[in-house]
């Protein structure tokens, strides 16, 4: 890995390696939790999301999350079985953690969308957000808690 910063955005998302159960608050989430797994690839240089949801018409899904080597920016690959192919800018300091959404990438942009999440110690507690239009306001989509397991 190049630089320091790239190292050390590598090293904060150590906090997320394991298993987590993930609670949503949807209408009709009433079933098992998904499972989520985060897990180191490429020699370390990659943590790959994977997550099983056990709900009927709910994708699974897996993100893969990069970290550019010098300044330690990461960005978030997101697809699922739907075939959606999306990519987030990502922030994560080791407690707090947000993807962005605001321009078109492979999918189109008919919304903007937005996740914040806070680690607190074995949970983390966040929720989606979305704007439906450039100058719309942003509204709750859901909620999630992650419950780490292993």
């Amino acid at each position: 890995m190049g630089g320091s910063a790239g190292q050390e955005a590598l090293e904060r998302l150590g906090v997320l390696v394991g298993e987590w159960a993930v609670e949503a608050d949807l209408p009709g989430a009433d079933g098992p939790p998904a499972r989520c797994v985060f897990a180191w690839d490429l020699d370390g240089r990659f943590l790959v999301q994977r997550t099983e949801i056990p709900v009927e018409g709910a994708p699974d899904s897996m993100a893969i999350i990069a970290v550019d080597p010098e300044s330690g920016a990461y960005t978030y690959h997101y697809f699922d079985t739907r075939g959606v192919v999306r990519t987030y800018a990502m922030s994560f300091d080791g407690e707090e953690w947000r993807l962005l959404r605001e321009t078109p990438d492979f999918s189109a942009l008919s919304f903007r969308q937005r996740f914040f999440g806070r680690v607190e110690g074995d949970v983390i507690r966040g929720a989606w957000e979305l704007a439906k239009g450039e100058s719309e306001p942003w509204e709750r989509d859901f909620g999630l808690v992650y419950r780490r397991t292993r």
